[in-house]
């Protein structure tokens, strides 16, 4: 704006919308990239969600008219950085990620399913991708930047076109001129630089364009002559440059604005000029007019969000409401919500206004690649947006083709996302990075969930799988500490510095082995069957001469334990069926062999005697028990082995090393690895286990910056990498995984922690489903799982573990919270396979032989499989007598009188009267609808008049008792603060049966103890309420007395 020309945009004014227009009920992420994390065709809108891979997809129409149908899509494993909507059609979207590759997908149309993978896959590159575009005028280009290279790719072709050089660091935007003739970047060496692709890699201008290195972006005018940049200064102030191409050595204009440390994502509108500032975490945009011929960045307005912003992206042009002068729509992502931001120009005529919106690009393209990449430089034709001369051609790219369904392949059905209940997607969310699919499997959310569910799923719930991404039906698992009858106590001198490759203590179904801190490597044995406190004496041990490092019981022999030991030892102690009671020094035999120091141990599942072992002398040695002998040893280990594992068949073993690999051995065939793929990148301490019917390996571990995660590998393809990788937190112990195969779920904890983490494991996306952890008041220091065999099946128990605290030993029990408890739930307890009985001898197992265990049913005689349990219609339960032990205000019984009146109206899923008007002539609707509303009116005051009636006759019914109770009954009512119903209800008895009044007399008062959770004023209400019906069976007795006494008549 100069003072010769008053700008057509002064009066624009930012208009946020009512909360009823806002896209509500999202979890948005944010990705540590320089992406704006959301982006808007004219149909749908996509953003990053924040499950780690996985983008919500919200379809643009009918924005502010209704509830939105919101889906999720698992595009990659790991964080999705950047992404981008083609420019000419609608539903191809682009996705770059950490994971190394570029996706472009074909979204569908609202309504239907999403796509089961990517339809185009580019790369992997070398490090995580940045930032990507769609080439403005061609179908089939984009632009991708990672690392210090940003290649220009030809889609089609899945190969780059040029790479293009000459950075020196991190390249943190890049973007194309509008006529696509040339890409502009900035970089984390601070430079601007200009690039003609088509002519030569290298930069064709450069610039130093801010002084701080801190994140740069950049955005095009309409011409390739003007260009504006963000970033910071010396000073850590965020600045603004406006730059000419042709003048490149200083910038035109440049806008000074604050010290806040969010960076700035630049939204400009090139047919306009407006440019919107929306910086990351404020709650503030900023509008400026940039104005090259002047030059000048004028500011125009300023909107005060109500929310902080995670994201921000323009609406495109042609989506805009041009009839009420809306010259400007910016989408602010929040962390719940998704905000329509209008930006208008004031104007008195409802009509078209040729000023505000010239004609604008359209969506057919101008020009395939190979033109284009030939020096074509053919403009997009332009259309007009006036409503009453808008052409309706459309484009589908080729790219892509859309993807016909199959016919008997049912659509999901969307579900608003208002009345989308988050819990039943997602679980309560710990951890901060999830990844989920990779570019070998299928990525959509949806049917993933079908082979673990173990009985159908209504449709409803398929529905709802298919929008808010599966769920595990263990994600309301509960853990919880058993009685401490059950526990051990007293527990006195344990070794907490066992290695990390150890577990720190090892228990069957009858015994738990706990190494001691004293010399001489002791190892304490404690019954199971004998909880309770421990004498303050010294208990007898097991006496290794060496300081324990492993220690493992054979699955087979309930009594024989394998301890290892710094000299490179392994004993095998024989330990007396009637328990341990004396110190034993003589093991029942010992095996030499290693030359250094033993960290693990594992028995083979499946064949008896049969030991493996890893030392720090980097092999893998496989024993012979019977013999006492070694018979295999493997080797390819350049560093310390962290952890090893039999595959569940026993025909394979897995190791991961310190060096950064992951190896699984035939340990039959040969002694170098069968396959090999790259492991954790920390070295900090990992673990493997083998999941998923044997057919994936999970790897705990650490990244490169400490942070605790999982990996997820296929079996029979290490080399490619992990499926999924999944971040939870930052510790210092490694994760110890206890894997569940029946319920394909695994327990994660660490030695000091206070929390088990709890999914379940899919071999398919999204590949971990979270579910309810479980956590202690004070850290643990080991936590191992128990056979199947130990859990309380009629409690819905599936998994029993024990928890090793400084001074005693705990069981803890998880289970799932079933409605239908008195029947046996098969869907959670498939036949279990007979781990105590091995199913070949070591001779068999070395000479080649293969079997499989044995199944077992852990149904209870007696109990009925919930799957053959008679459907049976909901019955009306009675209330608590907890209900009626709270103290109610009057606002509380106001409320509950209202609600009693509401239920009376009707359920609201009883078909409506319309509902039956099917072939209506349009003539009878009137009539019709005059009989709805008539109809309505006495139904609602039917319903409140009955209410009202039957609250009178309850409270006339409740003064009628109390009358017939008798005087001597009403005074003790008036003495005692209670009436006797008001005492029956808190007992919860119907008839004055002294037997009945004594039994749940007792047990409220026991629940309600304040140990266990309760408060004395429940106690005290008990109590009352008892006394208040003693009082009343000695009244009845002595009125039974003087009835007896009268004569006869």
């Amino acid at each position: 704006m100069n003072r010769f020309k008053v700008s057509k945009f002064r009066h624009t004014e930012a208009r946020p919308p009512r909360r009823e227009a806002w896209i509500s009920d999202i979890r948005a992420g944010t990705a540590p990239s320089c992406g704006n994390h959301i982006k808007s065709s004219c149909s749908l809108i996509a953003f990053n969600s924040d499950r780690p891979g996985v983008l919500g997809i919200v379809p643009l129409e009918g924005q502010g008219e209704g509830k939105k149908c919101m889906t999720h899509l698992g595009c990659h494993s790991d964080l999705v950085t950047d992404l981008d909507f083609s420019p000419f059609d609608d539903f191809l979207l682009a996705t770059g990620s950490a994971d190394r590759t570029v996706k472009l997908w074909r979204l569908p149309a609202p309504g239907q399913a999403l796509p089961s993978g990517p339809g185009l896959v580019l790369g992997p590159v070398d490090v995580q991708v940045e930032v990507l575009q769609f080439h403005p005028t061609v179908d089939g280009i984009l632009v991708s930047a990672a690392g210090t290279v940003v290649k220009v790719w030809d889609v089609a072709k899945r190969q780059p076109l040029t790479e293009l050089v000459a950075h020196g660091d991190l390249v943190q935007g890049a973007a194309w001129s509008r006529d696509g003739a040339l890409v502009g970047t900035t970089c984390k060496d601070k430079q601007l630089r200009l690039f003609d692709p088509r002519a030569k890699p290298e930069a064709s201008q450069s610039i130093q364009a801010h002084e701080s290195s801190r994140d740069g972006r950049l955005v095009w005018t309409s011409t390739q002559e003007h260009l504006v940049s963000t970033g910071f200064n010396q000073m850590r102030e965020r600045e603004v440059k406006l730059w000419d191409t042709r003048h490149f050595s200083s910038a035109l204009t440049s806008l000074t604005l604050d010290t806040s440390p969010g960076s700035l994502m630049p939204l400009l509108d090139p047919d306009s000029g407006l440019l919107v500032l929306a910086g990351k975490g404020e709650s503030q945009l900023s509008c400026y007019e940039v104005a090259p011929q002047q030059p000048a960045l004028s500011p125009v307005t300023q909107c005060l969000l109500e929310s902080a912003l995670r994201g921000a992206a323009l609406m495109p042009r042609r989506a805009l409401a041009v009839m009420g002068c809306e010259v400007l729509r910016v989408l602010q992502l929040s962390d719940t919500a998704i905000v329509p931001i209008s930006y208008h120009v004031p104007r008195k005529a409802v009509e078209f206004h040729e000023d505000l919106f010239p004609d604008a690009a359209g969506c057919v393209p101008a020009s395939d690649p190979h033109t284009w990449w030939a020096g074509s430089n053919q403009q997009v034709q332009r259309v007009s947006l006036d409503p009453a001369r808008r052409p309706h051609s459309s484009f589908t790219s080729r790219l892509v083709p859309p993807a016909e369904p199959p016919p008997d392949v049912a659509q999901p059905v969307e579900v608003p996302v208002g009345d989308a209940d988050p819990s039943e997607g997602f679980s309560s969310p710990p951890s901060s990075l999830t990844s989920l699919t990779s570019p070998s499997t299928p990525s959509s959310l949806g049917p993933s969930l079908s082979s673990t569910s173990g009985i159908g799923t209504s449709p409803s719930q398929r529905s709802l799988q298919s929008l808010l991404g599966p769920s595990s039906k263990f994600r309301h698992a509960q853990g919880t500490v058993l009685h401490r009858d059950s526990h051990i106590t007293n527990l006195k001198g344990l070794n907490l510095t066992t290695p990390g490759e150890s577990d720190g203590f090892c228990a069957n179904r009858l015994r738990v082995a706990v190494p001691l801190l004293s010399s001489g490597g002791q190892v304490a044995v404690l019954e199971l069957q004998k909880p309770g406190r421990l004498p303050d004496t010294v208990l007898p041990t097991l006496q290794n001469g060496a300081a324990v490092t492993d220690l493992a019981w054979d699955p087979f022999d309930p009594h024989r334990l394998a301890v290892a030991g710094e000299d490179a030892r392994i004993r095998l102690w024989r330990v007396p069926p009637e328990g341990l009671e004396k110190v034993l020094t003589t093991p029942e035999a010992m095996l030499t062999g290693h030359t250094e120091k033993i960290y693990s141990l594992r028995f083979h599942p499946l064949a008896a005697n049969v030991l493996a072992s890893s030392s720090y002398d980097l092999t893998v040695r496989i024993w012979d028990l019977q013999a006492g002998a070694e018979r295999l040893r493997l080797q390819g280990h350049r560093d310390q082995i962290f952890g090893l594992a039999w595959s569940p068949d026993g025909q394979q073993l897995a190791t991961v090393c310190k060096d950064g690999h992951l190896r699984v051995y035939e340990p039959r065939s040969g002694p170098e690895p069968l396959q090999e793929g790259p492991g954790p990148e920390g070295a900090r301490g990992a673990r493997v286990v083998w999941v998923c019917d044997g057919h994936c390996l999970l790897v705990s571990g650490f990244d490169s910056r400490s942070e605790r995660q999982l990996l997820l590998y296929s079996a029979k393809a290490l080399a490619g990498g992990p499926l999924a990788v999944l971040g939870l937190d930052v510790a210092p112990s490694t994760l110890l995984p206890s894997y569940d195969p029946d319920t394909s779920l695994v327990l994660l904890t660490g030695k000091g922690d206070t929390r088990v983490f709890l999914y379940e494991l899919l071999p398919e996306a999204p590949f971990f489903l979270e579910c309810n952890s479980f956590t202690s008041p004070d850290p643990h220091k080991g936590f191992v799982l128990l056979p199947k065999t130990e859990c309380d099946v009629r409690e819905v128990e599936f998994a029993r573990c024990l928890r090793l605290r400084q001074t005693s030993l705990e069981p803890v029990a998880f289970r799932l919270p079933r409605v239908r408890k008195e029947f046996f739930q098969d869907d959670v307890f498939p036949d279990t396979a007979v781990s105590w009985e091995p199913v070949l001898s070591a001779k068999a197992w070395l000479g080649g032989a293969n079997r499989q265990p044995r199944l077992l049913s852990l149904q209870p005689p007696g109990m009925t499989p919930v799957s053959q349990a008679p459907r049976e219609a909901p019955a009306r339960r009675a209330p608590s007598s907890a209900l009626y032990l709270e103290e109610k205000s009057d606002q509380q019984k106001k409320e509950e009188l209202l609600n009693a009146m509401v239920a009376k109206l009707g359920n609201r899923e009883d078909p409506l009267p319309q509902d039956s008007f099917e072939g209506v002539d349009e003539d009878e609707w009137a009539k019709y609808l005059a009989q709805i509303i008539v109809m309505g009116v006495q139904v609602v005051g039917r319903a409140f008049a009955r209410a009202l009636r039957q609250e009178f006759a309850a409270s006339r019914a409740a003064a009628d008792a109390r009358g017939r109770a008798g005087h001597q009954s009403a005074a003790a009512s008036n003495l005692s603060g209670l009436s006797l119903q008001e005492a029956q209800q808190i007992l919860n008895v119907s008839k004055l049966s002294p037997e009945e009044i004594q039994k749940n007399y007792e047990h409220l008062f026991k629940v309600n103890d304040k140990s266990v959770g309760g408060s004395f004023y429940l106690q005290s209400k008990v109590v009352r309420a008892k006394e208040r019906l003693d009082e009343e069976l000695r009244i009845q007795a002595q009125e039974d007395r003087e009835k007896e006494q009268m004569p006869p008549t």
